[in-house]
């Protein structure tokens, strides 16, 4: 059902816009978690642009790839050793499903299944024969140790930083004996985002970003690259190092463009990335102007990413306020913690609340009182 949704060209918040639903009743649709109810079928086919049998086939193959999932992966773990290649396709399907959903869900209700899915990961890499199977699970084990420490780090709302360094010190280290140095970048790179936005350390987040970006070009991933140059600059803006952000930033926009159809880049990968970093550092160097023009170039395509767009929105939230622009910003933060009651995204609430501190001298104001009290009543929540 995903591939034919995706094939005629929704996503799943436009599909259920459509279909006058929730979005997280699409995504239970496709991951098999329920079915849609029968006054909901006709008009679902005629979205898909499929017959009503053809429908029913598209939601039985996705309960059946569940169910063989579950009774393969059932039957492997129980005899860790009879571990094949198989099985380890299921496991990359089932994180790949999980990484999709990130950005749209709270991270909190996806730790439950990403750290069952891990701890399996561990079990059969532990116990499998066979060089073949052994290294293509370390590559599942890289994986999905990045992704748990991502979703321990935004869950604790960027305050876990220990636990979320395990995580990718494993990964790392699994990235290493595969001599995959495409997840050891994403490792260092995410390292270098706690070292950036939890620890307050520049230097230290320069020099992971640079790691990362050395060993994504090493690869020949020119995306991965040029997203740890992103951070580079960014580095260097925190730093007040405006020369050497300026050269990363157009180090990145060259690797961005020249990026082919063998990267791995999606519609709005460029310019999202570009322009939403950019315009983070070009707040560190104390331009608001030139970050408001930058934020508001990404793409609309970013915003089905709400965790990602709500940072967007937070940092133009700040860029409107250092113009002395409060009703743009109230207006933007007012979005921001919409998303954020959905998410629960670390990043946005730090944005935010970095937002607030700012907002204090005019707490005054209705709608800045107002900001201030949705802020509050989302902290006791």
């Amino acid at each position: 059902m995903t591939q034919r949704r995706k094939t005629v060209g929704y996503t799943q918040e436009s599909l259920a816009e459509k279909l006058g639903v929730d979005r997280t009743t699409v995504v239970r649709w496709e991951r098999a978690e329920s079915e849609p109810q029968p006054w909901a079928r006709p008009r679902l086919a005629d979205a898909l642009g499929v017959s009503s049998e053809e429908l029913s086939g598209l939601l039985a193959d996705v309960g059946a790839a569940r169910t063989q999932r579950g009774d393969r992966l059932s039957a492997v773990l129980k005899n860790p050793r009879t571990a094949d290649l198989a099985a380890v396709t299921h496991l990359r399907q089932e994180l790949a499903r999980l990484v999709d959903s990130y950005d749209t869900s709270p991270s909190v209700a996806i730790l439950p299944d990403a750290s069952r899915l891990h701890s399996e990961v561990n079990l059969l890499r532990a116990h499998a024969t066979g060089e073949a199977v052994r290294r293509a699970l370390r590559g599942v084990e890289a994986a999905a140790a990045n992704f748990m420490g991502q979703l321990v780090w935004d869950a604790s709302q960027r305050r876990n930083a220990q636990a979320a360094l395990n995580y990718y010190d494993q990964a790392a280290h699994a990235a290493r004996q595969n001599n995959d140095a495409e997840s050891e970048a994403q490792a260092r790179l995410r390292r270098s985002f706690i070292a950036l936005y939890s620890e307050g350390d520049p230097k230290s987040g320069l020099t992971q970003a640079t790691q990362a970006a050395q060993l994504a070009s090493r690869c020949g991933d020119r995306t991965l690259a040029a997203v740890a140059l992103l951070h580079v600059g960014e580095a260097n803006a925190i730093m007040g190092e405006r020369s050497a952000c300026e050269r990363a930033l157009s180090k990145a926009e060259s690797h961005l463009g020249r990026m082919d159809d063998d990267d791995r880049p999606d519609e709005f990968t460029s310019a999202g990335q570009l322009n939403r970093l950019a315009g983070s550092c070009y707040l560190r160097l104390g331009e608001p102007k030139r970050a408001q023009a930058l934020l508001e170039g990404v793409p609309a395509g970013i915003q089905e990413r709400r965790k990602s767009h709500a940072i967007v929105l937070g940092n133009l939230a700040l860029a409107h306020l250092r113009q002395r622009d409060l009703d743009g910003a109230t207006e933007m933060l007012h979005q921001v913690i919409d998303a954020i009651e959905e998410t629960r995204g670390g990043g946005a609430v730090n944005v935010l609340f970095a937002a607030g501190r700012e907002l204090r001298p005019w707490r005054d104001r209705p709608d800045v009182q107002e900001v201030m009290d949705r802020t509050l009543a989302l902290m006791s929540s």
